[in-house]
């Protein structure tokens, strides 16, 4: 679908993808890799994210996603609609509502729920967001504001 097709009601929705541990411990990572900046990777002490018997101890069936990853997955559905446009203005808010376990199939949605033509020549979009599971279920929900040029 590309953006002058766009109207209320239109839904964008990502391809399938299951949530994997690696994915769950890249994310883990990548925070106190990228505070230490020194090339290597490091770690941090168990979280729910990362550590089943943490996790279990928590009352959890094991490790849960960071709720961030699917904040990023619905940022990449609309980055690929849209582009280098979304990172610009806009927004994007989120909350998690339902935890998202080890191989969860989740898909990133977004369905318009209003246009607006601006002064500067953009069309602004406004979605309601969300990540579901294959059976439908709601994990994370929010909304987004999205700015494209006129073409």
């Amino acid at each position: 679908m590309t953006t002058t097709t766009l109207q209320i009601g239109s839904e964008l929705r990502s391809a399938p993808r299951p949530m994997t541990r690696e994915r769950m411990r890249w994310y883990v990572d990548a925070q106190p890799t990228v505070a230490h900046d020194d090339g290597r990777i490091h770690t941090q002490d168990p979280t729910i994210h990362d550590d089943d018997a943490y996790a279990w101890k928590q009352g959890l069936p094991g490790i849960i996603s960071d709720g961030m990853i699917s904040t990023n997955w619905i940022m990449g559905l609309l980055f690929d609609v849209f582009g280098r446009t979304v990172a610009g203005k806009g927004r994007l808010r989120t909350k998690y509502i339902a935890p998202i376990f080890e191989d969860q199939i989740v898909i990133a949605v977004a369905r318009v729920t209003s246009t607006a033509q601006t002064a500067e020549g953009e069309t602004a979009y406004q979605f309601d967001v969300w990540c579901e599971d294959d059976t439908g279920k709601k994990l994370t929900v929010g909304e987004a504001l999205v700015y494209a040029p006129v073409r």
